[in-house]
């Protein structure tokens, strides 16, 4: 079976590629985060698909019990690095198939991890995880793009530097999805490869995948300002909501 994607394209070059993620702006995210979701200092969150740890870390120093789960061992591995405290929990697993009982009082899910897969079912099976994993009256934030802009504001293409590699990205939208394919160049080795592709999900297609899995909608932003979301405007589509049955 052919390799998926995401098991190729999140290891060491993702982290020179998305280098300039910083920690700051993670902090900013996590205080805003933090007032959406309403819970209690020292609850327990889970962050899933956490990548290399920012937002994990970030809500840790918020006062939340944070686990961070990834599929990368990689990011994990930069994860673990960063968290020079011992502050997260950091576990590897699936976001289908999540290797955790729960229950969370938060679940979030930051930065486009979602949409990965080929079908809604698969999709799906992440809310229906969520909505397992959480307990009653518990909260969710999906950080997702927000379709409409994407497809308005596409870059079809960049180049950059960084040291003696060049970074050439190409976007389109096919089928469905918005696509990247990410080249590094680097003098006297092959080009190195990788693509990207989500799902161009918008705010109605959540609501039609979020039927059935005991999420509830409550609030929906264009971006971490609190901005009022606008599909033709709004750069980000941030949906917060609770696990009905508190």
């Amino acid at each position: 079976m052919a390799e998926a994607w995401y098991e190729k394209s999140f290891g060491q070059d993702y982290l020179l590629v998305y280098k300039h993620r910083d920690m700051q702006g993670a902090q900013a995210e996590a205080s805003r985060m933090a007032g959406w979701l309403t819970l209690a200092p020292g609850a327990n969150i889970l962050d899933l698909c956490c990548g290399m740890g920012r937002h994990s870390l970030a809500l840790a120093e918020e006062g939340y019990r944070v686990t961070g789960m990834d599929l990368s061992e990689v990011l994990l591995a930069e994860a673990r690095r960063l968290d020079e405290r011992g502050q997260v929990e950091w576990v590897r697993g699936d976001m289908r198939r999540v290797p955790l009982q729960g229950p969370y009082d938060g679940v979030v899910n930051l930065f486009t991890s979602f949409g990965y897969f080929e079908t809604d079912e698969e999709n799906g099976a992440v809310l229906r995880e969520i909505g397992r994993l959480l307990a009653p009256g518990g909260r969710f934030l999906i950080d997702f793009l927000n379709a409409r802009f994407v497809e308005r504001h596409l870059v079809p293409s960049s180049e950059r530097q960084d040291g003696a590699i060049t970074i050439r990205e190409s976007r389109s939208i096919e089928n469905g999805y918005v696509c990247k394919r990410i080249v590094l160049s680097e003098p006297g080795k092959p080009d190195r490869c990788y693509r990207e592709r989500v799902r161009l999900y918008g705010l109605d297609d959540f609501r039609r995948l979020l039927a059935g899995t005991g999420l509830k909608l409550d609030q929906v932003h264009g971006d971490y300002d609190s901005g009022t979301y606008s599909e033709e405007e709004s750069k980000r589509l941030i949906l917060v909501g609770t696990k009905e049955g508190a």
